[in-house]
């Protein structure tokens, strides 16, 4: 108790840093409830709503890191794990309920459907599980499992069921690549450029989802050329001089 029998609020500003920090843990564990959206969504055939979900998990994604740091969560409150909870709900949203919606959407051929669907499972678990997926802040190593991106174009520019399948074989063998891609948000080496590009692949998606996936050829050759960019543009960037580059 302080002086005249108050209360002695010593400990709020520790409490209510806890209290901050599992509020942090909360709203990335909301990307929780929008695989689970997007799941019942592809399910249903639903593919923009689906995608609508998905994006809005992957904005949770992109916020939750920086509150995180802001706030330092793992001091703050270590019994949690966030990077724990971020590998659980990536999976989640990048791999298995994309690699669910392209087994069920009739983009790959029937005879190849299951195995190339679930070597999109596989690889993706195995690249989360990679202690080497990252080359230092501002690169991943090969394809990072961005399948949500993929499908995404996959479902915009629906190529023949052959080409798709090609497609997706690929990017199965380029997760294991020893090639960096960038990540787009940290990117140090053409920052500018990288951010505009960001800024035009997320319009047109958004673009594509208005217009029920199918935004035109010019839109839909833009959306292509601005994720070739962002999935292959880190393997020309300077290396940086740290030893992980």
């Amino acid at each position: 108790m302080g002086a005249g029998g108050e209360p002695d609020d010593g400990n709020r500003p520790e409490r209510n840093a806890r209290i901050a920090a599992f509020g942090v843990h909360l709203f990335t564990a909301t990307g929780a409830a929008c695989a689970l959206m997007a799941m019942l969504s592809a399910s249903n055939g639903a593919w923009v709503t689906m995608f609508g979900w998905l994006g809005a998990a992957l904005l949770v994604d992109g916020i939750d890191g920086t509150l995180a740091r802001r706030l330092q969560v793992a001091q703050v409150l270590p019994r949690w794990s966030g990077d724990a909870l971020d590998f659980v709900i990536d999976y989640t949203t990048y791999v298995f309920v994309p690699a669910f919606a392209l087994a069920r959407s009739g983009l790959l051929p029937e005879l190849a459907v299951i195995p190339l669907c679930i070597g999109i499972a596989v690889s993706g678990s195995l690249y989360f599980a990679d202690r080497t997926m990252k080359i230092g802040e501002h690169y991943f190593r090969g394809f990072p499992a961005l399948w949500n991106g993929l499908a995404f174009h996959l479902f915009v520019l629906k190529p023949a069921p052959w080409l798709a399948a090609a497609i997706v074989m690929a990017f199965i063998v380029l997760s294991f690549a020893p090639y960096r891609s960038v990540h787009p948000v940290r990117a140090t080496h053409w920052r500018a450029v990288t951010f505009i590009v960001l800024g035009a692949w997320a319009g047109l998606c958004a673009f594509a989802l208005v217009r029920g996936l199918d935004p035109g050829f010019w839109p839909a050759l833009a959306l292509a050329i601005c994720g070739l960019y962002l999935l292959f543009a880190g393997a020309l960037m300077p290396h940086d001089k740290s030893p992980d580059a």
